[in-house]
């Protein structure tokens, strides 16, 4: 049933990136004359508002097919008043930024309802102290619970961490201690640690770890907004650093992961109930609006870019050099498609 659901999700989140395609092209006047959730043989289909609606065989992916655009062959074109072709650059741009935004806007809506429903946070209590550190010279203990920091009030231990990571000095710390609440000074000290990407980095520390202890974080309407935003633009970025991260070769190529990989996390996040599906589908949703923002021209940011050289040289780029270019944007994705599954087969293996 998890990975039932998985394929759900992922179908969605495929669906609403189209959906963004097809709903500002309508607006520009172009034709759809397919709308489909994955590739291949149609098993499925029917038309609706002039379009026909299908799901193929391979749920890998999805298209819209406008009138004078087809992938498959750049050079087809059409200069009819509803054809794609026919619009200017800049219509034909956000036709294509649509879909990137309706996942942005997708992962917005579902941290929002995460917001809404109190997500669980790690709280900023001490676990372990480490000897001779600057938490230990300055009292700090197992089980004390940070308040502030320089007189701001702390939420979770995210946001602790943060905060001692930016310092430049001295810290106020307001620590709660069993029923007394204790005035502490800490001056933290640089040193080396390992981020998220396995990469050796110096930074100011403390010296603690946190207990595992967790709380709800409530939030009304406004705070989950602020929840929501900092959600998509913390994992936008994050995506973001990460592409760079694998470009330049300090994240290792076995790290990318495949469908196979998305696909197994989504359906394990669904033993963990509603909160964390949504939370793995936002982050999936914003994953699939930054990689079409790529200039790879069989993506939508190859396309984007092709309009700017458009608009910027008064014409429109040859047919030869974006039949190349396509094909090459092809290669680059089947291949990168290829080492992800490699990747997933090879874990699974293990």
């Amino acid at each position: 049933m998890s990975w039932i659901i998985s394929l759900l999700v992922l179908s969605a989140l495929i669906f609403f990136h189209e959906l963004g395609h097809f709903a500002v092209a309508r607006m520009m006047g172009v034709y759809v004359e397919v709308f489909s959730i994955g590739f291949g043989k149609k098993i499925a289909g029917f038309r609706a508002f002039g379009t026909e609606w299908r799901i193929a065989a391979v749920p890998l992916g999805g298209y819209v097919r406008m009138k004078g655009q087809d992938d498959s062959d750049p050079t087809k074109t059409s200069m009819d008043p509803d054809s794609y072709n026919a619009k200017k650059p800049w219509q034909r741009i956000l036709i294509l930024l649509a879909g990137p935004a309706a996942n942005f806007l997708l992962a917005f809506v579902l941290y929002f309802a995460i917001g809404l429903g109190g997500p669980q946070v790690l709280s900023p209590v001490i676990g372990k102290v480490v000897k001779d550190s600057p938490a230990q010279s300055a009292g700090l203990q197992e089980n004390d619970r940070i308040l502030a920091i320089d007189g701001k009030k702390i939420e979770d231990w995210k946001q602790m961490s943060e905060l001692i990571r930016a310092s430049r000095g001295t810290l106020a710390l307001e620590v709660e201690r069993g029923r007394f609440v204790l005035n502490l000074t800490v001056t933290p000290k640089i040193s080396e640690t390992t981020n998220m990407f396995r990469e050796k980095v110096k930074q100011p520390m403390l010296g603690i770890s946190a207990s595992g202890v967790t709380h709800r974080l409530e939030l009304d309407l406004f705070g989950a907004f602020g929840y929501a935003a900092d959600q998509t633009w913390q994992a936008s970025k994050l995506i973001f650093i990460s592409l760079q991260k694998l470009l330049s070769g300090a994240v290792p190529s076995s790290e990318l992961g495949g469908v196979v990989t998305i696909v197994k996390i989504t359906a394990d996040a669904s033993a963990g109930g509603w909160m964390a599906v949504f939370f793995f589908a936002a982050l999936i949703s914003v994953n699939l609006g930054v990689l079409n923002l790529l200039p790879i021209p069989a993506l939508d940011g190859g396309h984007i870019m092709f309009n700017l050289y458009e608009m910027i040289m008064r014409r429109a780029p040859s047919e030869a050099i974006v039949l190349k270019l396509t094909i090459a944007g092809w290669a680059v994705l089947l291949g990168l498609m290829s080492l992800g599954l490699y990747n997933d087969i090879n874990r699974l293996m293990q």
